[in-house]
């Protein structure tokens, strides 16, 4: 199907915190590197428009597709998931359902978090995997533009992301409550990814321990985040095991698809907080049952409210006033897209039967006057344009069905832009 085509059907198939728990997700997780191979893979297929978001709270692919299994079995062959686990905890949304779906993620509405806009920056790099791939169309191209566009409008109008609460700040509000002398203990972070980097900015912002260290598997990676940030300390990923040792506060925000913190990571009798903040959990599971190791995932970090909340709350008619506009500029594109071409079809064939008509009666007609003629049948085929366009546009008129009466009636082949 040619990218200047609009596809019958535009999905979003996928799952999420709302009915698949962190172990459910973590399988179903995929990788930067999988992403790519799927998004090749869908293009190789022929399918026009998809682009793969998977966060620590949701993996989803939006696009065309014949039939939403398309989709989900480009989901289950580039995860660790299967369909039967699928069926039972994933959403399929279409066509319009869809639409309205990626403006909710865009603007917090859909967040684990209400109004937490971590999930703007990630839909921004899917969105350009995408397009580098060269996976994208301009149905895409512009749905993104407007979503993001009111993302923006309602983070700055409304306060639906009023005080500070998401994934990574949940997690520094669950160490000042749980742990004692705070600025006293060691904290160590370990993956520099943009969980790792907010959850650092967060603790500096919001405490004032001055004992955090911060490792990464790539050193260069640590080294330049240390540079705008001089309260921290950096440490080589060799001495991973020796710093979890002295630490009194663990937070994981690895990228790996196996546990990057194990058993044989730490120190039998030394009690320690262990904060998992990665997607699929990279703490190994049998780390729980270490008597003194206390381990929180993301899960149970959502679970922590915030009195906030209720403010946002307040805000969500407002948030969905705003995206409702937005919608119905996309609606609107959708349909100048539709009509465009039906009415210069139109035009066209009124044109066909105005010239055979001159034709025919300058040479039937003494003296025809073929420039009052041609005066007078282009504003009526103006006119008459003009009229289908009124008819196009108003609420109750079914776009699809009057451009087809219009192609019957005569016998034009109209192709969509």
């Amino acid at each position: 199907m040619s990218q200047e085509n609009l596809p019958a059907k535009f999905y979003n198939v996928g799952l999420s915190y709302k009915k698949a728990d962190a172990k459910v997700r973590g399988a179903f997780s995929i990788t930067k590197e999988n992403q790519k191979l799927l998004l090749k893979e869908a293009k190789a297929k022929g399918i026009d428009g998809i682009f793969v978001l998977s966060t620590c709270n949701r993996t989803e692919i939006t696009g065309f597709a014949k039939h939403p299994f398309e989709l989900i079995s480009l989901m289950v062959k580039y995860s660790n998931g299967n369909v039967e686990d699928f069926i039972s905890v994933s959403n399929v949304y279409k066509n319009n359902d869809a639409v309205r779906h990626l403006f909710n993620i865009a603007t917090g509405l859909d967040s684990q978090i209400l109004g937490d806009y971590e999930i703007v920056g990630q839909l921004k790099q899917s969105f350009k995997l995408a397009k580098k791939l060269e996976t994208t169309n301009a149905y895409l191209e512009r749905l993104m533009n407007l979503v993001l566009q009111a993302s923006k409008n309602v983070k700055n109008n409304t306060k639906l992301s009023s005080g500070t609460t998401s994934v990574s700040y949940a997690s520094i509000q669950y160490i000042i409550d749980s742990v004692e002398d705070l600025n006293d203990k060691n904290i160590l972070i370990f993956g520099l990814g943009e969980i790792g980097k907010n959850t650092c900015k967060n603790l500096l912002e919001y405490t004032s321990n001055k004992n955090i260290t911060v490792i990464n598997r790539t050193l260069e990676k640590a080294t330049y985040f240390e540079q705008s940030h001089s309260d921290i300390k950096i440490a080589e990923y060799s001495k991973l095991t020796d710093e979890i040792h002295k630490a009194d506060v663990l937070i994981v925000a690895t990228g790996s698809n196996v546990p990057t913190v194990s058993k044989a990571n730490l120190k039998e009798g030394k009690e320690l907080l262990i904060i998992d903040l990665s997607m699929p959990e990279n703490v190994a599971a049998d780390v729980k049952t270490m008597k003194d190791i206390q381990l929180i995932n993301v899960d149970e970090l959502s679970k922590i409210t915030d009195k906030t909340i209720e403010t946002r709350k307040e805000q969500i008619p407002l948030a969905e006033k705003i995206i409702e506009k937005y919608r119905q500029e996309f609606n609107d594109w959708i349909s100048h897209r539709k009509y465009v071409p039906a009415v210069n079809a139109l035009k066209e064939s009124l044109q066909v039967i105005q010239h055979d008509e001159l034709d025919f009666h300058s040479k039937k007609i003494k003296d025809f006057n073929m420039e009052h003629a041609e005066f007078v049948t282009n504003r009526m085929i103006q006119k008459i344009t003009t009229q289908f366009v009124k008819h196009l546009k108003d609420d109750e008129t079914s776009v699809d069905q009057s451009i087809n009466v219009i192609s019957k009636i005569f016998n034009t082949q109209i192709t969509e832009i």
